[in-house]
């Protein structure tokens, strides 16, 4: 690979940020596309589709051979509450290949003993997540039921773009919400994309039923990216 190109790719890498190499088969050439680049013609079907996907490709474009390898960051998911459905959550996401962190400033829950071998931090999410920003590919949800620990890192999640965001609560707790987070800055259109009540509706009543619709909620969101602003502008 050119030293530019992967220079490039580092940089991007170490940002967080999706790009694709795409190499001319045929002649040689290859060229850095990174999230969000124009491009166009069939060869912005095949970006969209492998930035979805993270599955590189061999395509054929306008009588060309194309290898578009992909590079995506490593999806992840932050917890805000050391709660009893983030003990299901936490190993349920890491089998699915999403590494957890759990954010709770109230040390009585965020105990290594709750949370084996999970990343943990007992602190209050706007101090960790100073250190640790939020991006694209992480999804977030806040589970603590307590508006001062799960408004600030949901504004957070929204300023982002996480791929994810849901917020544990009723309607009635989430009309609340809203009228918190527009006295914070957010948008009604920021605010939509919140998921509340939290997870895919398949009558879960137990903490790790629960747990399994959240999973679900967050890979679904993770796999159909990009999808909805496509089937609008169809």
């Amino acid at each position: 690979m050119d030293i530019k190109i992967l220079e490039k790719l580092n940089a991007e890498r170490r940002a967080r940020r999706a790009a694709i190499v795409v190499t001319d088969m045929d002649e040689g050439g290859a060229r850095l596309v990174r999230q969000g680049d124009p491009v166009d013609g069939e060869l912005a079907t095949a970006v969209a589709r492998v930035l979805r996907t993270g599955k590189s490709e061999l395509v054929q474009v306008e009588g060309r051979t194309l290898f578009l390898n992909a590079h995506l960051p490593n999806p992840r998911l932050v917890v805000i509450g050391a709660v009893h459905i983030s003990q299901a959550l936490a190993p349920m996401a890491r089998i699915a290949g999403y590494p957890v962190e759990i954010i709770d400033p109230r040390s009585a829950f965020a105990t290594p003993e709750r949370f084996p071998e999970i990343m943990l931090h007992a602190e209050w999410p706007q101090d960790v997540l100073e250190r640790q920003p939020l991006d694209s590919y992480t999804a977030l949800a806040a589970v603590t039921h307590d508006p001062k620990v799960d408004d600030m890192p949901l504004k957070a999640a929204l300023d982002a773009g996480c791929f994810y965001i849901g917020a544990l609560g009723s309607r009635k707790t989430h009309a609340r919400r809203v009228e918190r987070l527009l006295a914070m800055g957010a948008t009604p259109q920021q605010i939509e994309r919140i998921h509340s009540p939290i997870g895919i509706d398949i009558g879960a009543a137990s903490p790790a039923e629960i747990a399994v619709a959240v999973l679900a909620e967050v890979v679904r969101a993770f796999r159909s990216r990009g999808l909805e602003a496509k089937e609008a502008a169809a």
